[in-house]
């Protein structure tokens, strides 16, 4: 079983992030930047884009060489543990590790609330409602800094029309961000040229732009599917269409990805319904993500639980004591978020490459991903960084 694990000292998305807050002269969080080539030009351009595509791993990169987006690559990243939007985008959009912004995945045992969480959503794990609606106190929880409130810089956040004003938006993105909605990929293209030729008035910007459709096609229908293929190709064109619309503005566009993504299937499926006694050692729901599960044990349960992973699940299933990841950098270095100890769990279950864990609660339908993504495999934590300097 192959295990990767994420840097934060130089080659990682945050090191991105502390880079651009240093060519925008705004103090990062503490960690190395990452060494871009100076004609990049991110230090002297008026208008840096970031324009991050949710799933584009680096692996399904290198299948196209002879794309735009391939011909622009600079280099590969790795993202954070887990390898999973919640947890990176808010890296991307803090400059901060998951370690100090406490975001540790999809599902996240937030005891402020005393529940199991969907952070993105921010609602209960079973059901539509959301927190806000219950509780409005309850959005502060995801209040996190954004790195670029501190960007000397006029700043602007480009998101789908349905997600640019949820709670987590409005709470991640800051206040400095003006935030603009877009439909379909015309929408972004265009948004972002608009952006970025509008007039000059004496200041520098910063545009985070974000696309989720090849993520979600990668879930519905498979990495290698032809649908996926679809939409890698509309998004190579999209891309090639602004570069050259952005020719004579003196903007630099920056594209990566939050994580790559596996394929599954229904016979590399671990159903917690099936382990009764496995099920029966744990106080929560599973947490985290189907390719890294959080698991919160029932006191006096531990050696019966380590045990059972090990003689029932050794060849499909990992266990790591999460203190160990911990210890060992997964999560990014500190100052750690108050909450972060507990929304990790006790254990830590990394499953097989194409492998995935999932338990069943009450209301919930079948499971019927087929990309997945959270895991600590290389196709998993590999993203690639794709840069265009001034024209």
């Amino acid at each position: 079983m192959s295990v990767d694990r994420p840097s934060y000292d130089g080659e990682g998305v945050v090191n991105l992030m502390a880079r651009l807050a240093q060519a925008f002269r705004a103090p990062g969080a503490g960690l190395p930047a990452l060494q871009l080539e100076a004609e990049l030009g991110v230090d002297e351009a008026r208008t840096v884009i970031l324009w991050v595509i949710d799933g584009l791993g680096d692996h399904y990169l290198a299948r196209f060489p002879e794309s735009n987006l391939y011909g622009h690559r600079v280099q590969g990243l790795t993202t954070v543990f887990p390898a999973t939007t919640s947890a990176a985008l808010t890296s991307i959009m803090t400059g901060q590790p998951p370690r100090a912004h406490g975001v540790t995945g999809w599902f996240i045992y937030v005891h402020e609330l005393g529940a199991v969480t969907a952070w993105l959503p921010f609602g209960p794990r079973v059901g539509k409602g959301q927190w806000v609606d219950i509780e409005p106190e309850a959005e502060s929880l995801l209040e996190r800094e954004a790195v670029w409130e501190a960007f000397d810089a006029e700043v602007h956040v480009v998101q789908p029309h349905w997600l640019v004003d949820t709670p987590y938006s409005r709470a991640v993105t800051g206040g400095k961000a003006q935030r603009h909605g877009y439909q379909g990929l015309d929408g972004l293209i265009e948004t972002l040229q608009r952006l970025a030729t509008a007039p000059d008035n004496g200041q520098r910007r910063f545009v985070y732009a974000y696309w989720p459709d090849f993520d979600t096609r990668c879930h519905q229908y498979g990495v290698r599917s032809g649908a996926v293929l679809d939409q890698f190709r509309s998004i190579d064109t999209a891309f090639g269409r602004l570069r050259s619309a952005l020719a004579g503005s003196d903007s630099v566009l920056l594209a990566i990805a939050d994580h790559g993504l596996v394929d599954t299937a229904p016979e590399r499926t671990i159903y917690l319904d099936e382990h009764p006694e496995l099920a029966d050692m744990l106080a929560l729901p599973l947490c985290g993500e189907p390719r890294a599960a959080y698991c919160y044990l029932r006191p006096g349960t531990e050696q019966a639980f380590e045990t059972y992973i090990r003689e029932r699940m050794g060849c499909v299933c990992q266990a790591f004591r999460s203190e160990e990841l911990v210890a060992a950098g997964w999560f990014g270095p500190g100052p750690e978020h108050a909450q972060f100890r507990r929304r990790i769990g006790d254990w830590v279950l990394l499953p097989a490459d194409g492998w995935v864990i999932k338990d069943r609660l009450r209301g919930e339908g079948p499971f019927r991903q087929v990309g997945v993504h959270g895991g600590a495999s290389a196709t998993e934590l590999r993203v690639p960084l794709i840069g265009v300097g001034p024209s």
